[in-house]
């Protein structure tokens, strides 16, 4: 894949600042709605925070070379109630939240460790093409559920948009998406994301005010609430910033209560769940790794880039709450658009942290209908498949044992085997990611002669 920007090059400052706010367009619904997910008071605001800051200790660790964007990770939903079971107080849940993804942190630090002493040679050869392939392929596929969930959904709460509406809504955003990024000059192909939301959005607030006006309720897609909720007690300070409500403060005052069952309570929710999505982090390397065409687990390293994100994740979670990860939708945008400079990804990292203070925006990422954001991740989502389905063609598939290999992972993803163990759920990409490595290993040492 030929980049318009690659990794070390510096958009014009103007150009940057765009750039920067179509890669949080892509990551922030699914950054946002984590915290909202959990409940307990949990501030999206600060997880936005969290995940900037994240983002930016994870490209100072791999030293400006990886193109990847830290958000909240839905990988640890069931781990992040845990901390809230039993009916422990609110603080020291908070503090519950800050204490797994220290452990979850240290778990990659720990593996860190290891391959820098082992080294990556043996991940290629437990992890090769036929297996990294239809696993990055099964990442994109496992998402395509929530994209055509969302795709056919309006935003406001107890009212029931028509489907039909939604959809031509949400294809409306992928279509300016497809066009933009197809026969689009200059900007308009690099920031087609930004002309899709914008588009959806125009036409769905166009039927939600023609909805209002005649009462009509399947035409009410777009949620306005975000906005009057600015101005609901006046004008004040308010209406433009406001400081989110950071986990570390509400956290503080649970030290007290603080014990050592509780913290083993926290280390067997969160602690097997970070193996699972280390898993996932190799995939996700191995993904752009393949768009950047630049090797990120032998340069700048696999150490470098696991120490990133464990500890990225722990910063995360002591001011949202959330443990961050590598954001499948920020690869997306990197292969889309062709623009894998990390400046952007610094650029929007400090937005991330900046918008999270003013109330207007935080107010229009809300609104942002779920058919409209349904519309940009079938692009986003549908292109992690892709490239995991190009992975593959350097694979000979006329060997049956690469075709078994390739073939157990791909039933097992789209079909969604998934493994529970009580609070523990083992996904549907890490299953089949795990598959994929037993029946690699079993006809390794088979013939490529067939």
């Amino acid at each position: 894949m030929k980049l318009i920007y690659g990794v070390k090059d510096k958009p014009k400052f103007g150009q940057l600042l765009i750039f920067a706010i179509q890669q949080l367009l892509a990551i922030m619904t699914a950054t946002l709605v984590v915290p909202v997910i959990i409940g307990n008071g949990m501030s999206p605001a600060a997880a936005l925070v969290g995940a900037g800051i994240g983002t930016l200790f994870y490209v100072l660790c791999t030293k400006a070379k990886s193109p990847v964007f830290l958000g909240s990770s839905f990988a640890f939903i069931n781990s992040m109630f845990a901390a809230f079971a039993g009916g422990v107080s609110m603080s020291l849940g908070y503090l519950g939240l800050i204490f797994g993804a220290l452990f979850a942190g240290l778990v990659y630090v720990i593996i860190a460790i290891i391959v820098k002493i082992a080294g990556v040679k043996w991940i290629n050869k437990l992890m090769p093409a036929a297996v990294i392939g239809p696993t990055v392929a099964i990442i994109g596929l496992s998402l395509a559920g929530n994209a055509i969930g969302d795709l056919t959904k309006g935003s406001i709460p107890d009212v029931v948009a028509s489907p039909l509406i939604a959809v031509l809504c949400g294809l409306t955003t992928l279509i300016i998406t497809i066009c933009c990024s197809v026969y689009g000059k200059k900007m308009g192909k690099l920031i087609p994301f930004i002309f899709g939301i914008l588009g959806g959005y125009a036409v769905s607030l166009i039927f939600t005010l023609i909805g209002n006006a005649t009462g009509n309720d399947a035409l009410r897609i777009l949620n306005l609430a975000p906005f009057t909720a600015l101005v609901a007690d006046g004008v004040t300070l308010k209406t433009f910033l406001s400081v989110p409500d950071f986990t570390f403060v509400t956290a503080a005052k649970g030290i007290g209560e603080l014990n050592g069952a509780y913290l083993g309570t926290i280390a067997v929710a969160y602690i097997p769940v970070a193996f699972v999505v280390f898993a996932e982090h190799i995939a996700d390397h191995k993904n752009i790794s393949s768009i950047i065409e630049t090797d990120l687990l032998e340069e700048p390293g696999l150490h470098r880039t696991l120490i990133g994100d464990g500890i990225g994740s722990f910063l995360g979670a002591i001011f949202g709450g959330c443990p961050n990860t590598t954001y499948g939708e920020s690869v997306g945008c990197v292969a889309i658009t062709k623009n894998a400079s990390v400046y952007t990804i610094i650029t929007a990292a400090v937005m991330a942290i900046i918008i999270a203070f003013i109330s207007p925006f935080i107010a229009f990422v809300n609104s942002i209908p779920s058919c409209v954001m349904g519309g940009v991740c079938m692009a986003l989502y549908g292109f992690i498949a892709v490239s995991g389905l190009k992975m593959v063609q350097n694979v000979n598939l006329n060997l049956n044992k690469n075709l078994f290999v390739v073939s157990s992972i791909l039933i097992a993803g789209i079909g969604g085997l998934t493994l529970n163990f009580g609070q523990i759920t083992i996904t549907s990409v890490a299953c089949a990611l795990i598959l994929g490595i037993i029946v690699n290993l079993i006809v390794s040492k088979a013939s490529d002669e067939e």
